[in-house]
């Protein structure tokens, strides 16, 4: 290897449709890597995010690497899976994954605020921080970042408020 040079990892993509729109998924062998909402240039924003943390989009999964991944966020937009059971390949910061992890911890139907998981990260003061690595969580819904709302409204959410809301309600989630 080239000094300098950092390896990458190859992942494919896929766009899945659901209850709750259209989505671009992508998946190194190691698991799912990225999950947004599909919207017009996402392609090209999946590559640049891909640049940033050592992943190589390699083009569409011909094969099977995200059909489990599909069919369970097909099932969680209509009801009827609680809780993701996939392998993930996680990139981001140690204080980022911490938060991330935390996400996990959060149970189906519940919410916590911006500061309960600072707390839970050990970083009381941290709101803000626990904010930006929420906005960073590069797989949404499956990693619930939706569940982190802030003491006085919903917050924020990279797939925009209306979409918040709407997991929140098919979670049946009281936000106060």
């Amino acid at each position: 290897m080239e000094s300098g040079r950092r390896l990458l990892t190859e992942a494919v993509w896929k766009r899945h449709s659901t209850a709750l729109g259209e989505f671009l998924l992508a998946a190194t062998e190691k698991g799912l890597c990225s999950l947004g909402w599909a919207a017009p240039g996402d392609l090209a924003r999946l590559e640049a995010w891909g640049e940033r943390h050592g992943v190589l989009i390699v083009g569409e999964d011909t094969g099977a690497r995200l059909d489990r991944a599909c069919a369970q966020l097909t099932a969680f937009c209509k009801g009827e899976l609680r809780a993701f059971d996939l392998s993930l390949d996680m990139r981001g910061t140690k204080f980022q994954l911490a938060v991330w992890h935390e996400l996990c911890a959060i149970p189906f139907g519940t919410t916590l605020t911006y500061g309960e998981l600072a707390r839970r990260v050990e970083n009381p003061g941290g709101s803000r921080a626990v904010g930006s690595a929420n906005g960073k969580n590069p797989i949404p819904v499956v990693v619930p970042c939706h569940r982190v709302v802030a003491a006085d409204g919903l917050g924020g959410f990279s797939g925009g408020l209306e979409r918040k809301e709407a997991l929140l309600a098919l979670e049946g989630a009281r936000l106060f």
